[in-house]
């Protein structure tokens, strides 16, 4: 398990700019009796404001269940969550749905565009559920940094996947969100799409200081982090700083026991590799 700090809301220095979210002996289990599943077995994750985080394990350690768990998008057993100041374990539905409307960006898989709208449309689509106006020169900071100034007319079925996903990640950023989840945001990518995608969030939190956190399998994309956690059973059994893709590589052989393999996907086995541009 990865240490916990003296405060949970801080860092070990006391700065309150320290850490973006924590989690306390997170537990979160399924059934009951002789059926009980544990999928997080006392979890303790401090997770660092303006860095990218990646989250990697095998199939069922539990990494989408703590990213699910941090983001407010599921509820804990036992234990407790703070996204900065705010405790959201245990907080009530509309509450969280307000969180994460207000304070929270999401980027899966599927790129969950309306098809109707256009990117620009679909980029500012939840500030305008919310009521909530833009800020212009945050949006055009975002835009340019995901690079999709000449495609924001366009609607999702004359985009590429990869331009969808950035529409994705544009719409994620878009609201100035305290932090960015992505649960596998590459997995439906090919390997020059993934790497753009994953250069345009190395730059979101380098040249805008967003808070990301990724969960993904695939050693390249782990390179782009910062950080890398590993999940084994539902606990956080290592971590690793400046990752590079062998070197993830190697330490998933240890957990997962496969043979040698080559990096992952997404082409490339240098950090903040970006690929060509679309």
């Amino acid at each position: 398990m990865t240490t916990a700090v003296a405060n949970p809301r801080t860092g070990g220095n006391g700065a309150h700019t320290a850490v973006a979210a924590c989690a306390r002996q997170v537990v979160k289990a399924y059934g009951s009796g002789e059926t009980r599943v544990l999928a997080l077995d006392h979890v303790d994750a401090d997770i660092a404001r303006g860095a990218l985080t990646a989250i990697m394990g095998p199939s069922g350690s539990g990494k989408s269940t703590l990213m699910h768990c941090m983001a407010g998008l599921d509820t804990v057993s036992e234990g407790r969550v703070w996204l900065g100041e705010q405790e959201i374990s245990g907080l009530r539905d509309k509450r969280l749905t307000q969180l994460r409307r207000d304070r929270i960006g999401f980027i899966f898989q599927a790129f969950n565009l309306l098809p109707t709208l256009t990117a620009l449309e679909n980029i500012t689509l939840p500030m305008d559920i919310a009521g909530r106006k833009p800020d212009r020169q945050w949006l055009d900071n975002v835009v340019r940094t995901v690079g999709l100034g000449d495609r924001l007319t366009h609607r999702p079925n004359q985009l590429s996947g990869g331009q969808q996903q950035r529409v994705a990640v544009a719409r994620a950023l878009a609201a100035k969100p305290e932090i960015i989840f992505g649960d596998e945001p590459t997995g439906n990518l090919d390997s020059r799409s993934g790497a753009e995608v994953l250069g345009f969030l190395r730059r979101s939190v380098d040249e805008l200081g967003q808070t990301v956190v990724m969960v993904t399998h695939d050693p390249v994309a782990a390179s782009y982090a910062d950080r890398v956690l590993y999940l084994a059973d539902g606990r956080i059994v290592d971590e690793m700083t400046n990752p590079t893709a062998e070197a993830v590589l190697d330490r998933m052989r240890r957990f997962v026991g496969q043979p040698d393999a080559g990096p992952g996907a997404h082409g490339g086995n240098r950090r903040h590799d970006t690929g060509s541009a679309a």
